[in-house]
Order: C-alpha cells, then structure tokens, then sequence
C-alpha cells in the first residue's frame, strides 16, 4: 500500500531491508527527530520516517545513517516534500528480490 507524503516538510524514506540490516531501531529516530506515531511508518519493503520538521535534525539523521554504512540513494532518501498543496504524492518500495531473480 503506498504512503503518502507531507507537501510541506521532507520525509526520509529507508528501505526495509537496510533498516534492519543495520540494527536500526525506532527509537533512534523517536529521539533524534522528535517524532509522533504517525511519524514514523513501516509498509512493505519501506519505511517512511517524517514529515520532519527540524531540518538540523534531519541532516545529522543523515550523517548518522551514512555514518553506520547506509548509502544514501542506494539504502535511503529523503523527498523534500517542496510540491504544491494541490499534488498528492505517494511511495511504495519496489518489491525486493531474491538473488535468483525470484520476488
């Protein structure tokens, strides 16, 4: 099911599998972004963190995951959530894939 996203604060989108590859947990996020329940949201193989409010804590979120080898583009990204009011934008992982090309 796709998530939708904020029109006016960036959202940081992380791919299910680095997340927990990476030994990443939710309160690291709680903490550092000062987040709500709806703030943080997992569907399928994504995990939608934001809207973020706090653009500091956004960029030393984004340090700290690369910090911990995630790589930017590849494992996460974060949309700006700079459109109009009017557009509705929405994500949804690509389905992983197994190494035998199954899905």
């Amino acid at each position: 099911m796709p998530l939708k996203l904020s029109h006016d604060a960036p959202t940081l989108l992380i791919r299910k599998r680095a997340f927990e590859q990476h030994s990443l947990a939710r309160a690291d996020f709680d903490i550092a972004l000062h987040l709500t329940d709806e703030e943080f949201r997992v569907e399928g193989d994504l995990v939608a963190v934001g809207p973020v409010y706090d653009a500091e804590a956004l960029a030393q979120m984004i340090g700290a995951l690369e910090a911990r080898g995630l790589a930017y583009f590849d494992d996460f990204f974060d949309l700006s959530g700079n459109w109009p009011e009017w557009l509705m934008v929405f994500a949804m992982a690509e389905r992983e894939r197994f190494r035998d090309g199954t899905a």
